[in-house]
């Protein structure tokens, strides 16, 4: 059957070439369009909110938007499908048609990101979090409440109709885009459910898959980051789970790379670390008196809240006739302006193998380093400014990820495909790193306080060596 162009419309994309979704014109009437999802307010609010949440200020080409992410994503879920279906329905019972589950994966790519507000990341850890709430807590609830009655209309992709009985649930997709947490919560969710949770909750999914190709490209850290199609190909499900073979695996380990270096160079860059330094003394305050409370009591306001009116807002500020909101305007022009609070004297950069944890270090433990480089300190600097931060990344798991994200590898001398965590292929690669960082002011006691870290780091080797 030919394709039906009247009903699809193409999007440029600088990483995937023409991404195609279905068009408003020539559907039957009560069907909805997957553009009327894309253009919808709360997916538009996308094109406001920085996909590098405070890198963008450090890195000028990077200027990308999470709209410009989720399409992607929504464009990697229909080219996974298209190699993985049919191992799908080898691996499972009861599978709907390949229409169904290719827009199912599709629209919880395109709305994994919806819940995410300024600075993303960030914004959940200085803000949301106050709430015990995540990004994706709010996602799916947009998803079901706000979203719902679309997504239930949605009947056709680019490759395909839904068959007449079939209908996307709007839960299963706010289901997709919450990461497991190994509480019981896939029990009654159906065994292909389950097994496509792993295009986004995993070692590889169709979010860091694109931004990993997105963000190197954007930042001009590389144009062609991985071997996506190599990846592909060599993946597939089997009764276990996403499955890849391990002619496959070279290009697994590239892409876990490849991820981890773009955590080094950009996502911790010192500057941008600085940056987030900056903004923690003063987000609470600046939420307080931007936001009312709690999102979920507040959906009509949190899509209003974009970094474009953020920044706005806070631009104003420093003319405030308002003492109080004038001295925090005035701060946050600082940092409009790049000039941040905080200095990088000294870190250091550490990697965690296989049986080891950073969670064990003395670099778990901030505050008992700052207290003992500070008594290492001459006595005249021991009321020098400085912050401590640890940035964490993790390579890949250091054991079975909960029902619905794990990872399997396929070696034709192994009768079962095996869990992907501790496996041989990851000896050689880190479980884990984290740097390890020293901001002052400015720069006049770097060399003191390089040389107290020393010294405490020196303490702390002596200590394991005569245990």
């Amino acid at each position: 059957m030919p394709r039906d162009f009247s009903t699809e419309s193409l999007s440029h994309d600088p990483i995937h070439g023409y991404i195609p979704f279905v068009s408003r014109s020539g559907l039957p009437d009560g069907e909805v369009s997957e553009q009327e999802l894309i253009d919808h307010p709360w997916l538009q609010r996308l094109r406001q909110i920085h996909q590098l949440q405070t890198a963008w200020w450090v890195f000028p080409s990077a200027e990308h938007m999470r709209f410009q992410h989720v399409l992607g994503a929504m464009h990697l879920a229909s080219r996974s499908i298209d190699a993985w279906y049919d191992s799908l329905v080898d691996a499972c019972d009861n599978v709907p048609s390949r229409a169904c589950v290719e827009s199912l994966v599709r629209l919880a790519a395109l709305l994994h990101d919806v819940g995410h507000g300024p600075f993303g990341h960030f914004f959940d850890d200085h803000f949301l979090d106050d709430f015990d709430i995540t990004h994706e807590d709010l996602g799916a609830m947009i998803i079901e409440e706000e979203l719902g009655g679309l997504i239930r209309r949605i009947r056709r992709n680019p490759s395909g109709c839904l068959q007449p009985l079939e209908e996307i649930d709007p839960r299963q997709v706010a289901w997709l885009i919450r990461r497991p947490r190994g509480d019981g919560q896939v029990e009654g969710t159906p065994d292909w459910l389950c097994k496509l949770r792993s295009l986004f909750s995993g070692i590889y999914t169709v979010d860091n898959m694109d931004f990993v190709l997105r963000d190197a490209y954007m930042s001009g850290y590389n144009t062609r980051a991985f071997d996506l199609p190599r990846l592909l190909h060599y993946s597939f499900f089997t009764p276990q789970g996403l499955t890849i073979h391990s002619r496959g695996l070279p290009t697994l380990v590239n892409f876990i790379e490849t991820r981890a270096n773009l955590f080094r160079t950009i996502y911790f860059h010192r500057t941008v670390r600085a940056l987030d330094l900056s903004l923690e003394g003063i987000f609470p305050e600046t939420m307080r008196r931007l936001f009312p409370g709690d999102p979920r009591e507040h959906l009509d306001a949190y899509r209003r809240l974009t970094e474009s009116t953020f920044l706005v807002d806070v631009g104003r500020w420093s003319q405030s006739e308002d003492a109080e909101t004038r001295e925090l305007g005035s701060r946050w022009a600082a940092i409009l302006n790049r000039d941040v609070d905080w200095k990088l004297a000294c870190e250091r950069t550490l990697h965690f193998y296989a049986g080891e944890s950073d969670r064990v270090t003395i670099f778990s433990e901030p505050e008992l380093i700052e207290s003992r480089v500070r008594r290492a300190l001459p006595a005249s600097l021991n009321d020098v400014r400085m912050r401590i931060d640890v940035a964490r990344h993790y390579h890949r798991p250091s054991g079975p990820l909960p029902a619905g994200g794990q990872n399997f590898v396929l070696d034709p001398s192994q009768p079962q495909p095996q869990p992907l965590d501790d496996d041989e292929l990851f000896q050689q690669l880190p479980t884990s790193f984290s740097i390890f960082r020293i901001y002052s002011t400015d720069h006049a006691h770097d060399d003191p306080l390089n040389e107290a870290l020393n010294g405490v780091l020196g303490e702390v080797a002596d200590a394991k060596t005569n245990m």
